[in-house]
């Protein structure tokens, strides 16, 4: 047997794999994970807004965690957590490989996307289960301090203020992507429309809509926060999610902003559900 077939035989083993049953579970159990920290976060995000300050909870990931860790039973559903988001990684890593279903999954776009998100889902399935196994500084950490620790390190860079700018620049236009891609209602060509009832169907263009358009409306935020980082130099002007969030709470409405943004977030954690039940995998 030529080294040619063995290769060939090897990718056509990968593509198997990557097409099984048990990659498809992975990917909606993946789907259920963040759902269920989009709703945790959600209704931390909806403490601060009603209590002031959310009782030094944080309304991000490490928040979330946290949540689910004083549960009974929170060291088990923390695994299951982690588990499902490694399921997530490797469909997302798939896809990087083999290309995403549909008839443009194999446009080299959408695989460097896709590689992203298997760079992303990997890194919080890793301090989710960090978390799970003890490790208590992993998965909690604050995402504030994390974003200020990273832009102090990048400014102190040569040309680190274009750095920062520049990613800043990329997160905010990814959050305007986000949020435009759900008004134009995008995500149905990877969903299963045919299978809903009419019911279904406009709930699940509801929680997408309203759920996406939020998480869109965080991203840029936060985005324009390190915008401003870049611009004044200064690494405390960046903000992780917990902070970007409290930030709604600093316009002329008050805290009704960020009520409105968290509940758009428990609907993108809806949604999520929604596609571990109708994602084409």
């Amino acid at each position: 047997m030529n080294t040619g077939s063995v290769a060939a035989q090897g990718r056509g083993q990968a593509e198997r794999a990557a097409n099984s049953t048990a990659m498809k579970a992975g990917a909606r159990a993946g789907f259920g994970a963040r759902g269920v920290i989009y709703v945790l976060v959600g209704a931390l995000a909806l403490q601060i807004a009603f209590s002031g300050g959310g009782g030094g909870k944080q309304a991000d990931r490490g928040g979330a965690i946290a949540e689910i860790a004083e549960k009974p039973f929170g060291k088990v559903l923390l695994w299951l957590l982690g588990i499902g988001l490694v399921g997530m990684a490797l469909w997302r890593l798939s896809e990087a490989l083999f290309g995403q279903v549909g008839p443009d999954g194999g446009k080299p776009s959408k695989r460097a996307m896709a590689a992203g998100r298997f760079v992303f889902y990997s890194f919080v399935a890793f301090s989710v289960l960090s978390f799970a196994a003890g490790d208590s500084g992993s998965g909690g950490g604050s995402s504030d301090q994390q974003s200020q620790d990273v832009t102090a390190k990048a400014l102190g860079w040569p040309g680190g203020q274009w750095i920062v700018a520049i990613g800043g620049a990329a997160v905010a236009g990814a959050g305007i992507w986000i949020a435009v891609r759900a008004i134009m209602r995008k995500y149905h060509k990877h969903l299963k429309m045919s299978e809903m009832s009419q019911r279904v169907r406009r709930a699940v263009d509801f929680v997408g809509v309203f759920g996406g358009t939020a998480r869109g409306a965080v991203f840029a935020t936060a985005g324009g926060f390190a915008i401003a980082a870049a611009v004044k130099h200064n690494p405390d002007q960046s903000k992780g999610m917990d902070d970007t969030l409290r930030s709604f709470t600093d316009t002329p409405v008050g805290p009704w902003l960020l009520v409105v943004i968290a509940l758009g977030l428990v609907a993108f954690g809806l949604f999520s559900w929604a596609n571990a039940r109708y994602r084409k995998v």
